[in-house]
């Protein structure tokens, strides 16, 4: 994929990175690192392309400006949330994902910093038409502004629309303001997921919305006349699935040869199988003309049983900071109940075939530990865990490898006894703590350095693993130490007090 194609990206959506906290690991790699994607093969032509998409953009930074980048790792998750967006402008990584009420953003100079970063609310609104139900951001760079797209209704799904906002300054978080529903005037049905792109120097705009004869999540495309106004009917495009029901997510990505792929999602996204599928479309093609698009054979992207990832998709594709690497951000969950619950941001990198095909690899297991984006300033973060000498015990507690591929290396420690107590001692700046949510898990009281403590319900339905469980407050760099104390207390869904510890992240 030449350069010059994603500069065209970045500014209709910068990239989105999802980002993480970086891993300097303590004992080696995780047991499903060795799945990591493979990275892609650079060519020469690559950076020279890249040389001319930072002359050609300013707002593309020049990596001799820049500082050497640090050699560092990170872990998925790397955002709470589903439905990610990652962009990057002017040093900073920026990911939305689905909050429900309201859009959020995370702003992080690493990506491995985004996993604690603050939030940002860039948006609420107060028409009840659309200010419920509110899915799926979208970010598109143009003239010098943001647009950010999402999907709302007014509670009741049948009235999901897409909408977008309009930044007043080059500022992804804002501030906004409404601009326009974006919707076919003359077939204004169900859509959801909402995704502008480019092709042969025109701009057009894809979803999943609802066909004539009522059966929905089915792909579309429109043309556009600016950001925020289709310009002509939506045509339908038949797509191949894993299952039946559901098509929804288009993101665009371009190889080198500047063909196109519409990558989507396959599946009702509560499912183990969701998974990521592609139609593509050749240089010069008519996107308005559904016998021009091709079915690209598939799943993509799908379920790893073996690293406990499940239901991985809704993505999007960033490339590094300094351009050389190809990256993409999706959700994905590591329990195969259905659920739409606990689903997280992860990303990794992605390579291509010798044919120009996009090879997506095979989703990583949460924990698994990556090397940073090219570029990207770091510093990584240091994992501990719970078998790691740093991590101390006082009163009973069991441990073992019963929870398999949901937990950190697979294992973790487990107590309901009231007074135990489970210590990390750790030096750097903060930590973040990581474990198994269960039904019968309980209420912890979490201090920093034998300050007031914090209390923390580790209750979850269903069992869920590598689930964030709580961050410290910034600290002075040095040597600390925090202290989870089982409280014996559970809140009355539960069936039990039991408090999991399995792994920390820690900031230099």
């Amino acid at each position: 994929m030449t350069h010059a194609v994603r500069r065209l990206r970045r500014r209709r959506r910068p990239a989105l990175a999802a980002t993480l906290l970086a891993v300097a690991v303590v004992a080696g790699l995780g047991p499903a690192a060795a799945d990591e994607a493979p990275p892609a093969d650079r060519t020469a032509a690559d950076r020279t392309a890249a040389a001319a998409d930072r002359a050609a953009d300013p707002a593309a930074a020049d990596p001799a400006d820049q500082p050497t980048a640090a050699a560092g790792q990170f872990r998925n998750p790397v955002n709470t949330g589903a439905d990610p967006t990652l962009v990057t402008h002017q040093g900073n990584y920026y990911v939305a994902t689905t909050q429900g009420d309201s859009i959020r953003m995370w702003k992080s100079p690493s990506v491995a910093t985004l996993l604690t970063a603050s939030p940002h609310e860039v948006w609420r609104d107060s028409d009840p038409s659309r200010n419920k139900q509110i899915w799926a951001p979208g970010l598109l760079r143009d003239g010098g502004r943001w647009y950010l797209y999402y999907t709302a209704s007014d509670g009741n799904d049948p009235t999901h629309r897409m909408y977008v906002l309009e930044s007043q300054g080059d500022d992804p978080l804002g501030p906004y303001h409404f601009k326009a529903k974006v919707a076919d005037s003359g077939n204004d049905r169900w859509a959801i997921d909402g995704e502008p792109f480019r092709h042969n120097g025109k701009l057009y705009f894809a979803w999943s919305g609802q066909r004539d004869d009522g059966v929905g999540n089915q792909l579309f495309v429109a043309p556009m006349s600016n950001p925020w106004t289709l310009s002509g009917g939506r045509v339908f495009l038949p797509a191949d699935g894993n299952c039946p029901e559901v098509r929804e997510g288009p993101t665009p990505l371009h190889n080198s040869a500047g063909r196109l792929y519409l990558t989507y999602s396959a599946c009702d996204t509560g499912k183990p199988d969701y998974a990521i599928w592609a139609k593509s479309l050749a240089p010069g093609a008519n996107p308005l003309d559904p016998a021009a698009w091709r079915q690209e054979p598939g799943p993509m992207f799908s379920r790893n049983d073996g690293a406990g990832v499940y239901g991985p998709g809704h993505h999007f594709f960033f490339t590094s900071p300094d351009g050389s690497e190809d990256w993409i951000a999706y959700h994905a969950k590591n329990t195969t109940t259905f659920t739409y619950s606990w689903r997280t941001t992860r990303v990794q990198k992605i390579g291509w075939t010798a044919d120009g095909r996009p090879a997506l690899g095979t989703p990583v297991a949460a924990g698994a530990t990556i090397d940073l984006p090219a570029g990207d300033p770091g510093p990584g973060t240091t994992a501990l865990n719970d078998t790691d000498p740093q991590v101390t015990y006082t009163g009973n507690w069991n441990s073992g490898s019963g929870c398999a591929v949901q937990c950190f290396w697979g294992n973790d420690h487990w107590s309901a006894e009231a007074g135990a107590t489970a210590t990390f001692r750790f030096t750097g700046t903060r930590l973040a703590l990581l474990s198994v949510k269960d039904t019968g898990n309980g209420i912890a009281a979490i201090s920093v350095d034998g300050g007031p403590e914090q209390r923390v319900d580790y209750y979850g339905s269903p069992r869920v693993g590598e689930q964030l469980q709580w961050v410290s407050p910034v600290l002075p760099r040095g040597e600390h130490t925090v202290r989870i104390r089982v409280t014996g207390e559970k809140n009355p869904n539960s069936g039990a007090a039991f408090v999991s510890v399995d792994r920390a992240e820690v900031y230099p």
